[in-house]
């Protein structure tokens, strides 16, 4: 049977370029006026999908409501559909419209409106765009609550009603969820900064907790609910991305992943602790090698997201590139890790002669590589 391995790729990747300290036109191909979200979407499977192996197979993500929205969301479904891809993740764009903790802000007036806005996303996912699903249940899309709007920039008391504001309203958006069917898998996505100082639910502990306090307090499902895990983000604050994947997996609570990197782990590209969100694509190196192993052993079928951004000197051409290679980099660390030899590496580690365990990782490293050549060239 073949093996089937999903992907997804970001509608927020395709843009004309950053601003601020780096070119906002690098790309002008990709202006907001000249390229939409359905133009998107087909240059994907024209210029995407026949560089990809056997086996592979696209979804898209979208951000409410600059990317996707009531006035195009039936195009981008039908765009989906005609192009043998699928919703993968939506997520609501709330970072865009709320300066001051969005729905865990302490003005009432902002919380509710990003409430609002939250369940608009929820309507859109089960409206116009629910025919771009995928037909397994198990591979419906996610819906990614990101932390970016629940910042905040001072130290005081008031945080922890920060904090009861945000479990009052997550668990108010599940419940509004089940009542449109509970289908989609709903997931928080820590991040340790940006666009504040601080944020609420800065790890993956952080979100795990935070689900299972929803739980006891709200009696919230948590069958489809978990953590996107972003290696970037955890990188950032120099956490180890493989031990976030075993406390996600051990928890039952991988329900999307973001395979990028913020790069620093390879001895090639730069990033790291204390560094802005960088958003390589996927690196290949030991530790993915040992991500790729864990979600397998754990039984991961869903979306494999490449949240990258090309860098400020790429064109075009070099930009569609990186998300090529990014899946590929991916695709040679899982088949590498499948074809090392495990029952080897566990000897060596119960031996102590973890030497010869750094050895054989090695060797699993240099043929990931040879299998991403193998890919790319072919």
């Amino acid at each position: 049977m073949e093996r089937i391995s999903l992907h997804s790729v970001c509608r927020w990747t395709f843009h004309a370029g950053r601003g601020g300290f780096v070119p906002a036109d690098a790309i002008p191909e990709w202006d907001a006026d000249r390229l939409d979200t359905v133009g998107v979407v087909e240059m994907v499977a024209r210029e995407i999908v026949p560089r990809l192996p056997e086996g592979v197979r696209l979804g898209m993500e979208f951000h409410y409501d600059y990317e996707v929205d009531e006035g195009n969301a039936s195009a981008v479904a039908q765009a989906l559909v005609e192009n043998g891809m699928y919703l993968a993740m939506i997520t609501p764009g709330a970072h865009r419209h709320f300066a001051y903790g969005g729905v865990a802000s302490l003005d009432p007036g902002e919380r509710r409106r990003a409430e609002e806005f939250a369940r608009r996303a929820v309507d859109l996912a089960y409206g116009p765009l629910r025919g771009a699903w995928h037909p397994d249940p198990g591979r419906y899309p996610t819906l990614v609550l990101w932390n970016g709007s629940w910042g905040y920039d001072l130290a005081t008391p008031a945080l922890a009603e920060m904090y009861r504001n945000l479990k009052e309203s997550v668990a108010s958006l599940c419940a509004y969820e089940e009542e449109k069917g509970g289908e989609l898998f709903v997931a928080l996505e820590p991040k340790p900064n940006e666009g504040h100082p601080a944020m609420l639910l800065p790890t993956v502990a952080s979100a795990i907790l935070f689900w299972k306090r929803l739980a006891e307090e709200y009696g919230i499902d948590l069958r489809r609910k978990g953590v996107n895990k972003e290696f970037g983000h955890s990188e950032m604050i120099g956490l180890d991305h493989v031990l976030d994947t075993v406390e996600e997996t051990d928890n039952g609570m991988l329900v999307h992943m973001h395979v990028n990197s913020q790069g620093y782990n390879d001895g090639i590209v730069l990033g790291g602790p204390g560094k802005f969100d960088v958003d390589h694509g996927v690196r290949i190196n030991g530790m993915n090698l040992a991500v790729a192993a864990l979600v397998r052993q754990a039984g991961y079928l869903r979306w494999k997201g490449h949240d990258l951004q090309p860098r400020p000197y790429d064109d075009r051409e070099r930009a569609l590139d990186r998300v090529v290679r990014s899946v590929l980099s991916w695709e040679a660390c899982a088949r590498a890790e499948r074809e090392m030899d495990h029952a080897r590496l566990r000897e060596y580690l119960a031996r102590r002669d973890t030497a010869r365990a750094e050895d054989l990782i090695r060797e699993a490293v240099v043929e990931a590589y040879r299998k991403f050549d193998e890919m790319y060239g072919g």
